[in-house]
């Protein structure tokens, strides 16, 4: 007698998919009204916008699909390197030195490494 064998189907949500497009929309949207500088609305701060938004979406949906294959360590250091670009970046379109702007990236990425490495120690078994 056969026996009956399944294979277990891996269903996606739909937040695995909805939170990076927001996200992705979020920080375009951002991008753009950040590149205009207080002036009117141009085809380039929308390319930008557009650009920017669908990189972000792409590396947090990417990350999203990868992150339990990681170590928590990776996984941390993961979450804060995008953090970290995302947040340098769009403090580069306000026009200040480049200094600053990476020393933003690195504060904010830092802040998000140590809260991502913070939630997967202590919720993983």
């Amino acid at each position: 007698m056969a026996a009956s064998t399944t294979v277990p189907v891996r269903h996606q949500s739909s937040l695995g998919l909805a939170l990076p497009v927001t996200l992705g929309v979020i920080y375009g949207v951002w991008a753009a009204f950040i590149a205009r500088g207080g002036e009117g609305l141009t085809a380039g701060d929308i390319g930008l916008g557009v650009v920017a938004g669908f990189a972000v979406a792409v590396l947090c949906f990417l990350l999203g699909r990868t992150q339990k294959a990681m170590p928590r360590e990776l996984r941390a250091a993961a979450y804060g390197t995008l953090a970290g670009c995302s947040v340098g970046f769009l403090h580069s379109l306000t026009d200040e030195s480049i200094l600053r702007c990476a020393g933003m990236g690195i504060f904010f990425g830092a802040a998000a490494a140590a809260a991502s490495y913070y939630i997967s120690y202590t919720h993983e078994p």
